[in-house]
């Protein structure tokens, strides 16, 4: 908020948080993260920007005098201590959807968005952010259900702060019907220029590179242990063991989560929580017969899991697939080996008899 007569320049940031707070990662990754309405002089604010190499964009606001006292008084009143925290939820009521409903309600009239804009479904807007290929949007992609793909309407896309801004350059506002509107940002100007980044091809920064490369190495290993009828509990409990603690990760979200999205996440049949139990299993050789079972399970479920992707229940990054058919050889070599074991041991025993 600028106010040159009153020599008043603040600002007003929804995204305060405490890493002090009790139980603070557990609450994050639950989703019982409060934050809180920040304010104070800009000019502590941009240098932080700056050192990230972050730009800052400044939109005037073209607002009648009475739709900003209304907007500043509803600032005022949020930042009141008894009002001023609130439960963070980074689709629906974050630090870009506070401001965005602010403004819109100091408005008197209603605010007419662009047309004829096409609409992305939330996996596609985190994607155009993170990056298609990168960890980050393999780690959300992973995390996130079905009711990512649904599509994200216009008012709701205003959850990241580029699309609020884009959005409000183009909005009018509209005070009578069938008459001509006023925009709803007069100006806009940078306040803090960022430094274009090179980024140059790195191949452990690209999921897919990286999935592609652990699936020459495994199936050539495999192949020449299977000629051999060797089998490496150690890569397999490796495999078992980081599925599983995905898969009990996707389960926390899914059951005792409040973040949106997570839900009915059909990754978790890829993601096997029971692997981790299964990792410990596969040392123990009077349980091979149960694990031969489970691992059919495994198999089973992999194949569900394409499954869904062919009919589009739910939409798996690109990087997941290689890792799929990774599980695939580990689990199939590892039941065929085990499956002619257990049939030469069951051979040898009745001979015996």
């Amino acid at each position: 908020m600028l106010d040159k007569k009153n020599n008043i320049d603040v600002v007003f940031n929804y995204g305060i948080f405490s890493f002090n707070t009790s139980n603070f990662y557990y609450k994050f990754i639950k989703g019982d993260t409060d934050y809180q309405l920040g304010v104070y002089p800009t000019q502590f604010f941009l240098p932080e920007y700056k050192e990230r190499n972050s730009m800052v964009w400044e939109s005037v606001l073209n607002l009648n005098a009475s739709e900003r006292r209304t907007l500043i008084n509803s600032l005022l009143e949020n930042y009141l201590p008894e009002n001023r925290e609130y439960r963070y939820n980074f689709i629906f009521d974050n630090c870009a959807t506070r401001p965005r409903d602010k403004i819109i309600g100091s408005i008197k009239g209603h605010l007419n968005l662009r047309k004829d804009v096409e609409l992305k479904t939330y996996r596609q807007w985190f994607s155009e952010y993170a990056g298609t290929y990168s960890w980050l949007n393999l780690g959300l992609d992973v995390i996130f259900g079905m009711e990512a793909d649904e599509n994200c309407s216009q008012y709701e896309s205003m959850f990241l702060p580029q699309i609020l801004m884009a959005e409000f350059k183009a909005a009018d506002i509209i005070t009578t019907p069938n008459t001509p509107g006023k925009k709803l940002i007069a100006s806009t100007r940078v306040l803090v220029e960022a430094t274009p980044e090179k980024n140059p091809f790195i191949w452990y920064k690209n999921t897919v590179v990286v999935a592609m490369i652990l699936l020459v190495f495994v199936f050539i290993y495999t192949f020449f242990g299977f000629l051999k009828s060797r089998h490496s509990k150690v890569i397999d409990t490796v495999l078992l063991a980081t599925t599983g603690l995905a898969g009990l990760i996707i389960l926390f979200l899914m059951t005792a989560s409040s973040h949106p999205l997570v839900q009915n996440n059909l990754n978790i049949l890829w993601l096997n929580p029971l692997n981790i139990l299964a990792a410990y299993l596969i040392w123990v050789k009077s349980l091979r017969k149960i694990l031969f079972y489970y691992q059919m399970v495994n198999i089973m479920l992999l194949f569900l899991t394409l499954t869904a992707f062919a009919l589009s229940f739910q939409l798996f990054n690109v990087a997941v697939f290689p890792i799929i058919v990774i599980l695939l050889i580990r689990y199939s070599t590892w039941v065929v080996i085990m499956k002619h074991r257990l049939y030469k041991k069951n051979k040898f025993t009745s001979r015996k008899l």
